[in-house]
């Protein structure tokens, strides 16, 4: 798929699950391309329709992004309960589970989400397959690394410490942990995966997510909407 291609399927998804916005909502605001896009159109709807929106950034990048955008944001010490969160994801399944982590801010994304009635995920249409294949995003306290790479063996797992491409040395999340990518082939059972890496002893959280209550995938005729079965 060329990037131009992958540019437009973006915009439209994120055009669409922006437009669920509704005035006086409280909203969780994703990290990552497709998620800034959204960013972007409830920022705009906020200047041209004078929407009373409040945002709850998933990491500092998306906190930047709002100011920017004029999204006023709050914390979930404030609003624990919100309406609606909008954000991308690496790949999703024919179930909607997802996987995400690639931006290394899926420990705020899942808590965010938790904390949402609807979670709404926009994507490109390459990212949507029937099972999910790509490595699991584990962030890792820096002491238990090897601890945590025992035990994602264990559960069959090739465990990868992610590197910093553009700065060289580990990747470093927000909050000072790293980043294990575990590679367990196909997944057939996220909602077993999910529970068996919620267990691993020393890793914060992990990027399989099973709560999506909708997806919006743009394509180059539109948008499907995926629920849940």
């Amino acid at each position: 798929m060329s990037e131009e291609k992958k540019r437009r399927e973006k915009e439209r998804a994120a055009e669409a699950a922006s437009a669920l916005i509704e005035d006086g909502m409280v909203v969780g605001l994703g990290t990552g391309s497709t998620a800034e896009l959204a960013i972007r159109n409830i920022g705009k709807r906020i200047k041209e329709e004078r929407l009373v929106v409040i945002g709850v950034p998933t990491s500092l990048r998306t906190e930047a992004l709002a100011i920017e955008c004029g999204v006023p944001f709050t914390t979930l010490s404030e609003h624990p309960d919100l309406d609606i969160c909008i954000d991308g994801a690496d790949q999703v399944d024919a179930h909607i589970n997802l996987l995400k982590g690639g931006w290394g801010s899926h420990t705020r994304e899942k808590i965010v989400s938790y904390a949402a009635q609807r979670r709404v995920i926009c994507v490109e249409e390459e990212k949507v397959g029937e099972l999910l294949t790509k490595p699991v995003p584990l962030e890792v306290l820096p002491y238990a690394v090897k601890v945590v790479e025992k035990q994602v063996k264990e559960l069959g797992g090739t465990p990868v410490l992610r590197l910093d491409g553009s700065r060289g040395g580990y990747f470093a999340t927000e909050h000072g942990n790293l980043v294990i990518d575990a590679d367990f082939g196909v997944i057939r059972n996220p909602e077993e995966m999910n529970v068996a890496l919620s267990s691993v002893v020393g890793s914060v959280e992990h990027g399989i997510f099973t709560n999506a209550t909708e997806v919006y995938v743009g394509t180059e005729k539109g948008v499907k909407i995926l629920r849940r079965d």
